[in-house]
Formats: structure tokens, sequence, C-alpha cells
């Protein structure tokens, strides 16, 4: 199903951003961070629907929130006309087809080991004969199948499915968001995390390539909500402030 939220008249950006007349806005639901829960008509709530709704707030019409399981389908769905913007982590691979604007917010991303691990670093991670368990077409997954050539790279079907692979000792290192990972620390002292995050999560918004003038437009708006405070008191009030960080804005 899809939700929508009432908005008012349109400007000269709907054209371009919302053509049917309303904002039509893809929310990837595996990110636990960012939709934090679901309203009592079942809508996704958090600080991605937050945003998708200032947008459309913006734009002066109504905005309609289409749930993804994966951020995989929300990428794979650019050209079905079934989403005018995707609330989706930025990823080279996916920007083939997509165009992202700034980040609205950042995850850290990190490897967690077992305490006796022989690992120190990020690096000591990609050599032959390394397991790494992933949730399979993660922004991060994207990013190891682009920088990490020599371990060997299991991918799973979801975030919890990692950790579940991980528990039962099948691979040597899960990577995962370091909340999630913090988390799975805080129920199990046999783990440890390398602290530096082997990569940046970089959240935030896509639309179908060649749009340059809606990407534009966003930037210029969430560079302003950025420093108005929008995103991050929109953190506080769904409890991820402490989870995830701000992009520095010039």
């Amino acid at each position: 199903p899809s939700y929508f939220i009432k908005g008012s008249m349109n400007t000269e950006l709907t054209n371009i951003l919302a053509p049917k007349g309303i904002l039509r806005a893809a929310i990837n639901m595996s990110n636990f961070l960012l939709v934090t829960n679901k309203n009592s008509d079942g809508s996704p709530d958090g600080v991605s629907p937050d945003l998708a709704k200032r947008i459309a707030t913006e734009l002066k019409v109504d905005c309609e929130l289409i749930p993804f399981s994966r951020p995989g389908e929300l990428a794979d769905a650019v050209n079905e006309d079934v989403w005018d913007i995707g609330n989706i982590a930025f990823e080279s691979e996916r920007a083939n087809t997509i165009n992202f604007s700034i980040p609205y917010v950042l995850i850290d991303a990190n490897f967690m080991i077992k305490n006796n691990s022989r690992f120190k670093t990020n690096k000591d991670i990609d050599k032959s004969g390394v397991t790494i368990v992933v949730a399979e077409r993660s922004a991060y997954d994207l990013w190891l199948k682009e920088n990490f050539f020599n371990a060997e790279i299991i991918r799973v079907n979801s975030i919890q499915e990692s950790h579940d692979f991980f528990n039962d000792g099948k691979c040597d290192v899960l990577a995962g968001l370091k909340p999630k990972l913090l988390d799975e620390l805080s129920n199990n002292n046999n783990y440890k995390i390398i602290e530096n995050p082997f990569t940046f999560i970089k959240q935030s918004v896509g639309v179908k390539k060649g749009n340059d003038q809606a990407v534009t437009f966003l930037n210029k708006l969430i560079s302003k909500l950025l420093k108005e405070g929008f995103i991050y008191n929109s953190l506080k009030k769904h409890e991820v402030d402490k989870k995830l960080s701000l992009p520095k804005i010039n």
C-alpha cells in the first residue's frame, strides 16, 4: 500500500518533480534508523518520511509514501514510473540510473569480528581466505564490491540474516551499520567492532537520471534544512540523534 499526506497548491517545479500532481516518495523500509516506526494507519514514520513530507510541502503538493522492503528494489523501480523521489543511500553503481542529492544524514558502516580474531584494521580483512557476510545490495555491499577484491563476500537477503549468519559462526566478519552492530555488542561480549568505519553511508534523495533541475532544488532545500535544524530535530524526535551524524555543510 501507499500513504497520502495532504498538501496545498502547485509550484513551477511540480511538473518536474511531481508530474502526477502529487509527490510519490519511495521509502526504504529496511533502514531501521530512518524508518523507526509506523503510524496507526500503517504508514512509515521516521526521518526519511519526515523529509519526504517536507519536500512535498516545499512543492506545495500532497505526498504519497511508497514503501519498498529493500533498497535494491527501490533502485530497480526508477524507470517504472512508480516514484518521483527515492530516499536511498548514494552509491556509484546506483548513480548509473539515479541522480542523487547531497546527503541529509550519514551512517557509519563498520566491520564486526570475534574478540579472538587476528584482524586489527579494515585493511587486514581484505585478504584471501577471509569471509565477510553482508546484506545484499545495501550501499555498503556495493562499496565492498568496488573496493574489496580478495576476501570472499557472502551476500544474504537482509540485515537481520547477515547478523544471524555471523552469530551462527558461518563467517569471519560481519559488515554492517554501526548502530545495529552496537546493538549486537550490547547482547554479546564475544565480539568487537573495528573502530574506523570502512565507509560512510550517504543517505540522499534520488531522482530519475537526467533531472538536473530537480537535483539543484533538492540540494538547496536539504542544505537549508540542515542549517535550520530541521534534520537534527527530526533525528531527535525519532531518538536516532546518537546513532546518526549530520553531513558538514558549507
